[in-house]
């Protein structure tokens, strides 16, 4: 699954990401990768719907929710969108520097 939703991360964006989510001691491979549960958490947090009514190719709703709400009481989430914010808002600065020298 790549990018399949409007609301997926980019691979910059996840290049951003990814060090700021807590690192687990793993006893087996994950069932999904942090990148997928987040793409879930942020498709959901886009379109508004009912965690339950999330599409079948995202991880299920419950590990969704778990890493959401644990990622939301640690402060991770913050963090995740303070870094999303604030890529865009430097892109948005750099197309408007792009726009402007040429004109």
């Amino acid at each position: 699954m790549l990018n399949p939703y409007s609301s997926s991360l980019t691979d910059k964006e996840w290049e951003i990401i990814e060090p700021l989510l807590p690192k687990k001691k793993q006893t087996r491979p994950p069932t999904w990768t942090k990148r997928q549960i987040l793409d879930g958490i942020l498709y959901q947090l886009k379109n508004g719907c009912n965690w339950r009514d999330m599409p079948r190719d995202l991880p299920p709703f419950s590990t969704v929710y778990r890493y959401y709400k644990e990622w939301k009481d640690t402060g991770t989430f913050t963090a995740i969108m303070e870094a999303l914010h604030s890529t865009a808002r430097e892109q948005s600065k750099k197309i408007k520097m792009d726009n402007f020298n040429h004109h």
